[in-house]
């Protein structure tokens, strides 16, 4: 079995991305790379990080992208289902990324694909990998995609066993919090802190 290398939240902080993923001891034919969701909206660079990414996952087959709440977010905007609770949340800023000379909004239809096809959990023999958390006392298969993008307090706050350590994303820590049921690594990169990664199954913390 390889290693698996879970990269936390992004927000459009690609010098960060780039920094990271230059510094992670990864065997990309043998190690697996998660990431967590929450690529675009309020860091400056939503285009390239996607771009980035997308870029990536053509080269190599063993990455898992999560969706994090803003790629919802996103893609409830793009069918006009709800625009106000993305602008709200920072995606002014990702549209931005997406205006072409025309002044228009363009998104290309790689990343289109690329926000359309996340998962919404990535789970192994040892761990699950969610976006936000897990509800107590339901199979991961039967969670809510509203408590998988968006749950905080029940969860964090929680010291249920899930029957598996779960990495997760979306609640920002000045560090990577580290408990007996769970594993948080969303530590503020777009709020002037660091974009963690976190090997497993070494608990080694890679920072940028």
């Amino acid at each position: 079995m390889g290693k698996i290398f879970a990269v936390g939240d992004i927000h459009g902080c690609f010098y960060k991305l780039k920094c990271l993923m230059g510094q992670l001891p990864i065997n990309y034919e043998q190690d697996t790379l998660v990431f967590l969701g929450d690529y675009i909206d309020r860091g400056r660079d939503s285009f390239k990080v996607v771009d980035y990414l997308v870029a990536l996952k053509k080269k190599y087959n063993r990455i898992v992208f999560l969706k994090g709440n803003h790629e919802a977010m996103l893609l409830r905007y793009l069918s006009g289902e709800d625009k106000a609770t993305f602008l709200y949340n920072g995606g002014e800023q990702t549209l931005k990324d997406y205006i072409d000379e025309t002044g228009k909004v363009v998104i290309p239809p790689d990343h289109i694909a690329f926000y359309r096809f996340l998962q919404l959990y990535y789970e192994t023999d040892d761990y699950i990998f969610v976006h936000a958390g897990l509800r107590e006392n339901v199979p991961v298969e039967k969670q809510t995609e509203e408590d998988l993008l968006w749950i905080r307090k029940p969860f964090i706050d929680s010291d249920y066993d899930f029957g598996k350590r779960v990495v997760f994303g979306h609640t920002p820590f000045p560090e990577a919090r580290i408990q007996d049921n769970k594993i948080g690594i969303d530590t503020g990169a777009v709020y002037g802190y660091k974009l963690t990664c976190l090997e497993l199954p070494a608990m080694v913390f890679h920072e940028a």
